[in-house]
């Protein structure tokens, strides 16, 4: 049985409750389509975060590694086509879970600028909507903690030629995050409709080892 990897984020900044941890785990031991999904809670952390998440690719042996972040103020689930080979938290006032915060710094000094998911991501996306989840491909995985994993690990999977697909997922805030005051009128999706989503993106994911020659009609508002 194949085995697919998904990690996800705890609390970071102003999200004391992380959708990426909450679906993480409440996928963590189910077979879908054919594949064991096994889950690990990584560091929001710079680097540590990669690093981590590499490990765990070398204990486990993945046909796909699917990465979990939140993106507060999107209003559907979001498939990244692009990592960019930038970080800067700066511009968003906050730091990692160590603290620290990079200004135009790079993740792989002498490394590409960017990578494309190598994920199905038509046929993810389209599943999704069919399963009545709202859910869109993204063309910016902006420049924290997010965008730096999935290029570390599109880097590492390029680097040593493996035979593993890779794609990153953004998640809008849970209900109780959105209700706090700072967070009114924000979007948000329960962690039942969030399971339900990626389940069906799952299945769409071992169907098509191409993606679909399909137009997603794209509605993104950021």
């Amino acid at each position: 049985m194949e085995t697919i990897l998904i990690t996800g984020f705890g609390a970071y900044a102003n999200t004391p409750t992380n959708p990426a941890e909450k679906l993480a785990l409440a996928l963590d031991g189910e077979e879908i389509a054919g594949a064991k999904i096994v889950s690990r809670i990584v560091s929001g952390s710079y680097f540590h975060c990669i690093e981590e998440t590499v490990a765990a690719m070398e204990e486990l042996k993945p046909s796909s590694v699917l990465m979990l972040g939140e993106y507060g103020g999107r209003s559907m689930i979001t498939l990244e086509r692009l990592a960019q080979n930038l970080n800067d938290c700066a511009r968003y006032g906050v730091t990692d879970t160590s603290g620290v915060t990079l200004q135009g710094e790079l993740t792989v000094p002498d490394g590409p600028v960017g990578y494309y998911a190598t994920v199905p991501l038509r046929a993810m996306t389209q599943a999704m909507r069919d399963a009545g989840v709202p859910t869109d491909i993204s063309d910016s995985a902006a420049t924290f903690c997010c965008n730096h994993l999935m290029y570390g690990v599109l880097h590492h999977i390029a680097k040593h030629n493996l035979p593993v697909r890779a794609g990153w997922v953004h998640l809008p805030h849970l209900p109780e995050v959105a209700a706090m005051i700072q967070n009114l009128g924000a979007p948000s999706m329960s962690v039942d409709t969030l399971v339900k989503g990626m389940r069906a993106g799952i299945e769409a994911l071992q169907a098509n080892h191409q993606d679909q020659n399909i137009n997603i009609i794209s509605k993104m508002l950021i």
